[in-house]
């Protein structure tokens, strides 16, 4: 096996000899000093615990859990694991047994025939109806015997596999990830023609998300350009008004007429006023931008990264599956030609290793998935609900100003305006008299 690491030599298969703990013989390997023990699962309505048993006779001197499924009494119970070796089932050791024999064993318990509890009898198959028993508690009584009769109880005895899963992230799993990494972007066309094969995760729509992503970005990235270039004009704007503003009313102070120094005044305060106007304009656009640059630098960067680690772990969990399925066929085909495998009769610790080293990363890819599917459904949520609320907000606080200018501006009616430039420059400059026209 490539990389594969702490290969035992042939004279450790003396060095396995079995071991009785409580009346379970089991392999104690060199590699592998486990801790015994015991569980009690309750099997569901299908019979089954949840797990899946490899190893055994004739080949494999041992029994030991290949996959714990989900959703299973096994799974919710969270004891087993894969790689973990079987010694017995119900107290009675499996040594000898084959992988058929043991998982017959176990659906072939059954509950027990006879169950009494404060004077009533119940044999399986032969419960006494409701109305025969006398009194509530009875009653009670029989609805429990009831339940318990239906549900069977298992007694796995075990010795978890001691391993480090550094030992199993070996070179030939990273090629692998580089593999799956390369045929992700691949079309299955393409992937067959060059010979390789694709697995059924690599066609994966949440990495694909990345793509609405990346349009999301250019959207919103338009968006606050807009909006910046478009505060940036307000500026210069509300500058030209607070210019005009002042020279109006320094007219209107130096204005010797009454009517035409108050029209002056008047104007000047309405550029004041317009100056007013477009500073709370900056001020309510200012937050719609500010919301609008944390969705684009904060919550879509975080939830590519997300993307990132998940399918870096995706890549991960589909190299121990190609793994395994290597060292499956390695070990069918030399049971084809009648041949043992050295790694299957010394225990089959390597294959353990990744069958715990592909659990592992499976709950890891599990956990990731969910986490972007959560993040991906805030996101749809926050780029449909809030980009319209911050629009709205955007064209509410335009129309706001706009409005505010007109009228403004339409109340502001002071024209025509008569001077006497005569007598404003006989003020300001006696030599200098203008003839009326």
């Amino acid at each position: 096996t490539i990389g594969m690491s702490n290969w035992v030599p042939p004279t450790a298969r003396n060095n396995r000899q079995p071991v009785f703990n409580q009346g379970m013989e089991y392999e104690l390997d060199p590699r592998n000093v486990g801790i015994p023990g015991s569980v009690q699962l309750t099997k569901d309505a299908k019979n089954l615990i949840g797990i899946s048993i490899g190893g055994g006779a004739p080949l494999c001197p041992c029994l030991y859990v290949v996959q714990v499924f989900d959703n299973t009494p096994a799974a919710k119970d969270g004891t087993l694991s894969s790689g973990d070796e079987i010694v017995g089932v119900n107290n009675i050791s499996v040594k000898g047994k084959t992988k058929v024999e043991v998982a017959k064993a176990i659906q072939a318990i059954k509950p027990d025939n006879e169950r009494k509890c404060q004077g009533v009898t119940s044999h399986h198959g032969e419960i006494p109806h409701p109305r025969m028993l006398q009194n509530i508690t009875q009653r009670y009584l029989y609805i429990i015997l009831q339940i318990t009769i239906d549900n069977a109880e298992v007694t796995i005895n075990y010795v978890k596999l001691q391993a480090d899963p550094k030992q199993g992230k070996t070179l030939d799993i990273v090629l692998k990830k580089v593999k799956h990494r390369i045929v992700e972007n691949m079309s299955s066309s393409t992937a067959d023609s060059l010979g390789l094969s694709r697995a059924i995760l690599c066609n994966d729509t949440l990495v694909k998300r990345l793509e609405e992503l990346q349009q999301n970005s250019t959207v919103y990235v338009g968006l606050i350009e807009k909006a910046r270039a478009m505060m940036k004009s307000t500026a210069k704007l509300i500058a030209a008004h607070k210019a005009f503003g002042e020279a109006f009313a320094a007219i209107g102070v130096k204005e010797p007429q009454a009517n035409a120094s108050l029209a002056f005044s008047r104007f000047g305060e309405a550029h004041r006023n317009l100056e007013r106007f477009g500073t709370q304009l900056l001020r309510n656009v200012a937050p719609v931008v500010s919301d609008l640059m944390t969705y684009l630098n904060k919550a879509i960067p975080d939830t590519r990264l997300t993307i990132k680690k998940y399918a870096d772990v995706k890549f991960e969990y589909l190299a121990y599956c190609l793994k395994v399925k290597e060292m499956d066929d390695e070990e069918y085909g030399y049971a084809a030609m009648h041949e043992s495998l050295y790694r299957v009769e010394t225990g089959n610790y390597e294959y353990r290793l990744v069958l715990r080293c592909r659990h592992d990363a499976r709950v890891r890819f599990a956990k990731l998935r969910q986490d972007v599917m959560v993040k991906l459904e805030l996101l749809d949520h926050k780029h449909v609900q809030d980009l319209c609320s911050q629009l709205r907000r955007l064209v509410a606080s335009l129309t706001e100003y706009h409005q505010s200018c007109i009228t403004e501006m339409e109340e502001t009616d002071i024209f025509p305006i008569e001077i006497d430039l005569n007598r404003a420059l006989r003020k300001t400059a006696p030599n200098i008299e203008i003839e009326a026209q």
